[in-house]
C-alpha cells in the first residue's frame, strides 16, 4: 500500500528526514508522532505528492513518486483522504454542500451525490446537521465534517494531520474514536500527533520522528504517564 525506499524529504532548501524505510500495509491504523516541526506534515505531503522526494522513492496507492506524472497527481490524490488540524471547510456552504462540492468536482453523478454525502455524515453521527452552517458547529462537529469529506469517496488511506490539535482532551478521544471506527472499515488511516496521551488511549503501530529519522517505537502507560520503550524518548 505504502512504502519510502531511501527517501530524503527536504523543505525549502533544508533536509527534513534522510533516508527513510518504511512499509505499511493495506487496513493499518499506524500514529506518527514527534514535536511539532519535526516533519509530519512534510511527510504526509510527500504521499499526496505535494513535496517530492529529494533522493529515493515513494510507493502509494499503485503510484510511484519517481514515474507518477503531473497530470495523475489528481488522480492520486482521488485515492487519498485529508484530514487537517483547521478543518478547512467552507464557511459559505452549509455541511451537505462542503461535502456534495468535493463529489461535484470529481464527477460524481448528480442522483448520487446525496446518498454518498448522507452515508458520510452518518459515518460521523452528523446526519442531522446537513443543513447547518459550520461556523454553528462546534470544533470536535467541524472536525467530524471534515473526516466525513475525508471519508466520501471511499479513499484507500485516510491521513490525519494533527486532527486533534484543536481540541479539548475529551473531544479528541471521540475524534480518534471516528477514525479508528473507519479503519475497521478496512482503510487505512495515518495518524500524526504530537499528543503522546491519545497514543497512549488507543495504542497502535507507532511511528516517531526525531533527529530528521523515523523509528517504530512503542507508548506505554507508567506512573508518571507515559514512556516509549523502544525508539527514541518524547518530548515531554
Amino acid at each position: 500500500m505504502i512504502s519510502f525506499i531511501g527517501v530524503d524529504l527536504e523543505l525549502q532548501s533544508k533536509t527534513v528526514l534522510k533516508n527513510l524505510n518504511l512499509s505499511i500495509q493495506p487496513g493499518e491504523l499506524v500514529y506518527l508522532v514527534g514535536r511539532s516541526g519535526s516533519g509530519k506534515t512534510t511527510l504526509f505531503k510527500s504521499l499526496y505528492m505535494d513535496i517530492r522526494p529529494k533522493k529515493g522513492e515513494i510507493h502509494i496507492a499503485g503510484y510511484n513518486s519517481r514515474t507518477i506524472r503531473k497530470k495523475d497527481i489528481p488522480m492520486l490524490r482521488r485515492k487519498l483522504g485529508i484530514v487537517f488540524q483547521d478543518f478547512r471547510l467552507l464557511e459559505d456552504r452549509n455541511v451537505y454542500e462542503n461535502l456534495a462540492f468535493v463529489l461535484m468536482v470529481t464527477g460524481t453523478p448528480e442522483n448520487l451525490i446525496r446518498g454518498k454525502v448522507m452515508h458520510a455524515l452518518a459515518n460521523v453521527g452528523l446526519e442531522h446537521a446537513a443543513s447547518v452552517m459550520p461556523y454553528c458547529l462546534s470544533g470536535g462537529e467541524q472536525q467530524r465534517v471534515a473526516i466525513a469529506r475525508a471519508i466520501i469517496r471511499e479513499p484507500l488511506v485516510v491521513i490525519a494531520d494533527e486532527p486533534t490539535g484543536n481540541l479539548d482532551p475529551d473531544t479528541s478521544i471521540e475524534i480518534l474514536e471516528y477514525l479508528k471506527r473507519i479503519n475497521q472499515q478496512g482503510i487505512t488511516v495515518l495518524i500524526g500527533t504530537h499528543d503522546y496521551e491519545l497514543v497512549r488511549h488507543s495504542p497502535s503501530r507507532t511511528l516517531q520522528i526525531a533527529n530528521f529519522t523515523l523509528a517504530e517505537t512503542t507508548i506505554e502507560p507508567s506512573a508518571t504517564g507515559f514512556r516509549p520503550v523502544a525508539g527514541n524518548q518524547p518530548e515531554s
